[in-house]
């Protein structure tokens, strides 16, 4: 939980709803329902246009309300959640020609590798993803207002 509260919301030029929709973008592509729903519903509670605009950039449907940077970060992203060698040279350029600065860069490969790793974990456990995504809600309005080391018992 010190990780996820460290990459989604300590100190970064990225905004934390930027954050959170690299961890639901990379989640949907690995098919984490649980973690998908978790973190996208943070990014819609973070970021303009809401629940609406994170699906069409979840869905692909339509990524321009999303500037060039953040394009280039969630192709990034997707290089990585592929498999970290498949990111190339070209992919970091393009970032930095989209206006990614290098700490930018390093915040979504991080996120993403992460996310991987927790999509992993939360599947391979089993756990128990609620169908309503009001109950989503919930867990985004106290993950944003409390943090990820919250959830920590004691």
């Amino acid at each position: 939980m010190a990780l996820a509260d460290a990459i989604l919301r300590g100190p970064s030029p990225l905004s934390r709803g930027e954050r959170e929709l690299i961890a639901a973008y990379v989640s949907r592509r690995n098919d984490c329902f649980f973690c998908e729903s978790t973190h996208g519903a943070c990014a819609a509670r973070e970021l303009d246009g809401g629940g609406e605009v994170v699906e069409a950039i979840l869905e692909e449907i339509d990524q321009s309300s999303l500037g060039p940077k953040m394009q280039s970060l969630l192709h990034l992203a997707e290089k990585v959640r592929l498999g970290g060698k498949e990111v190339s040279s070209e992919d970091v350029a393009q970032a930095r020609t989209a206006g990614a600065d290098d700490v930018e860069i390093h915040d979504t490969v991080l996120i993403a590798a992460a996310f991987c790793m927790y999509n992993r974990y939360v599947d391979g456990l089993g756990t128990w993803a609620p169908d309503d995504p009001a109950g989503y809600e919930v867990v985004a309005e106290f993950l944003l207002d409390q943090g990820y080391q919250s959830l920590v018992p004691g």
